[in-house]
This record gives structure tokens, sequence and C-alpha cells, in this order.
């Protein structure tokens, strides 16, 4: 189904009276078996900030929130629609039949809500297999249950990937410019009134990451014009990571292109970042090996240490930005997961001689 046809559908379907559906009511009706082929026999339920995430015996399905948050924009049917389709379709190039399809969410006869069907459509949802929790990387790690051999399928699999999609030498020219929003964006969100931890510390981070991204700057720009700019993942972190063979590596980011252009050094390095704050030491240096024996062309050490102060500055700034929201999830963890961050971006910064 594509994006016009569905749209299409929707707006024929609907009469001119017909009173919206709420959120709410969406997510009451998915919680509940009755909702599901079988049914099954129970509904696990999570929430994200951008999604509410119902979880069968062998099914996820996955419904978008309607929110704005510069630059994602779900707002609309039609680019729920869109965005549905668009991470079905860039999570196959990391996965093996895992995610499956759109699913439209209808409104039939005396206003009653069904998966597939008919009716209105008033929602969509991705509908995907569910992987064993347990062989998630980070929940493998915390158990103390990692091995060699899984670290290097994953970075097999990773790197496979990289040498197989295209360079993007002009839309890649984005990239050094996206990085400095990033710190921008962070530097907005750590210093706020009223949220912030320990400004002064904050501020001193900031520079030195700054600092060292004006370094660099050129040999980025240079790393772009030479091609080793790709399309990537853009959210590589031991919990999209699920350790099965092969291994499946999913909940890329969908919702903006820009975001998901990158130095593959820089990715692969900051999925080993976050498994070093784990415990898991040994992750980052096979990542960068094995990416350097497939596709060449590793970047200076101080280079790559200053992607991963970059991403652990902006990792601050997401940890912090919880507390934004109105009725912030577990909100005692957000500060210290910030500070941890922080810490982790003077390490990097050290290790990139700044």
């Amino acid at each position: 189904m594509t994006m016009s046809e569905a749209t299409g559908d929707a707006t024929a379907e609907r009469g001119p009276d017909e009173a919206p559906v709420s959120l709410a009511r969406e997510v009451a009706f998915l919680s509940s078996p009755d909702a599901y082929p079988g049914p099954p026999a129970r509904v696990d339920v999570r929430e994200t900030h951008m999604s509410w995430v119902f979880l069968t015996e062998d099914r996820v399905f996955k419904l978008k929130k309607p929110v704005l948050y510069p630059p994602l924009d779900f707002t609309t049917l039609e680019k729920r629609c869109h965005f549905c389709a668009e991470e079905v379709r860039l999570n196959q190039r990391f996965t093996d039949d895992i995610y499956l399809r759109t699913v439209p969410l209808r409104l039939g006869p005396h206003r009653r809500l069904s998966l597939g069907g008919a009716g209105r459509i008033v929602d969509y949802l991705v509908e995907m297999r569910r992987l064993p929790a347990e062989r998630m990387l980070d929940e493998v790690i915390r158990a103390g249950g990692l091995n060699l051999a899984s670290v290097l399928a994953v970075a097999r699999r990773l790197a496979a990937y990289y040498a197989a999609a295209p360079p993007q030498p002009e839309l890649g020219r984005q990239y050094a410019g996206h990085l400095q929003d990033e710190i921008e964006i962070a530097r907005d969100i750590l210093l706020r009134p009223g949220i912030t931890v320990s400004p002064d510390w904050v501020k001193h981070v900031l520079k030195r990451v700054q600092a060292l991204l004006t370094r660099w700057r050129p040999t980025i720009e240079a790393r772009v014009a030479a091609g080793h700019i790709l399309e990537g993942h853009a959210d590589l972190r031991p919990e999209h990571v699920c350790l099965v063979e092969p291994p499946q590596i999913f909940d890329c980011l969908e919702f903006d292109q820009r975001l998901r252009l990158i130095d593959p050094y820089d990715e692969v390095n900051y999925l080993g970042l976050e498994c070093e704050l784990l415990g898991a030491a040994l992750v980052r240096p096979v990542l960068l090996n094995t990416l350097e024996d497939v596709i060449g062309g590793r970047p200076d050490k101080r280079l790559i240490a200053t992607y991963g102060a970059i991403r652990a500055l902006l990792r601050a700034r997401i940890s912090l930005a919880h507390l934004l929201d109105e009725h912030p999830s577990d909100p005692k963890r957000w500060p210290g997961d910030t500070r941890a961050y922080l810490a982790l971006a003077e390490v990097e910064c050290d290790r990139a001689g700044g």
C-alpha cells in the first residue's frame, strides 16, 4: 500500500460529521488482546518519547504518537503513514524478515476500531516479529554473557552494510554542519534554567567539544569529499542489537535522512562507547578493526575520539531533555545519566588531545 493510496482511502471513507479518534482510545484498544488475531494471551505495553509499543508473544506493533519534536513531525495521518513505511524499508537493511509491514488501524461501523478489516483509516502501525529480549546486546552485557564471536558477528554485519552502501558526497556536505548543530542543541538543553546539572561543568565540556570540532572540521569535510560519508543507522545503541544468528540490528532513525548521513567510523565508535558504559570495553576495538579490514579509510584516532565526544554530549542532552516532558518517566534517573555522558565526553576529549 502506498501513502497516496492509503491517504486517498482515508479521505474517501471519511464522513463529514465523523469525530476524530483520540490517541488514548487507540492505545486502550491496542492494549487489549482482543485487538489482535488469535487472540494472544497478553499484550505488554511500552511507551517511548515518540511511540506506543504493543508486544504479543511473537509480534511487536508500534504506533507513532502525533507529536512534533523538530525535525521529527508525526502530526498528521499522512506523515505517520509515510514514516511507518520508511521505518519498515530502512530497517530491512540491517534485519532479516523482522520488519513485516505497515498495518492500518480502522474505524468501522458503530465506531469500532480494528486492525485491518473495513472502515476509515485513523492511524497506522508498524508490525514486526518479536526478538528475544534476553538476547539484546545491552542485556547480554549486563548478564555477563558477551563473547568475542557475538561481537565479531555484529561487526561483520555492519561492515558488510557499509561496504555496499553508496557514498554520499553531495548530501554528505551537511554532515559537519549537523555535528555543529548537535553541539548547539546540546548547549540549549543542558544550560536551560531549572533542569541543568553543574552549569560550569557543562560549559567547560561544551567548550572542549567545540574546540575539537573546529580543529577537525577541515578533515571531516575532506572525508565527505572523498566519499566516506554514507547513509547509516543513526541510532546504533546496544538495545537496538539482538545477538541471534545472524545478529539483527533494528530501530534505526527513520524521520530525517540528514541524520542518517554519517561516517561509519563515527557510527560504530558510538556503539562501542555505549557498550563501554555498560562494562564491555572489548566491543569498540573489534568494531573499529573489523570496519577497517573491510572498508579501509580509518581516520586518525583523535578524530574518532572527537566523534565520541560529540556523541556523548548528544546523549547527555537527550538524557536531560526527558525532564522537559510534562510528566517525565523515572525523573530521578536522568540527571545521573546526564552526568555519566558528560564524564564520557571529557574522557573522549582527553583521548582526542583537546
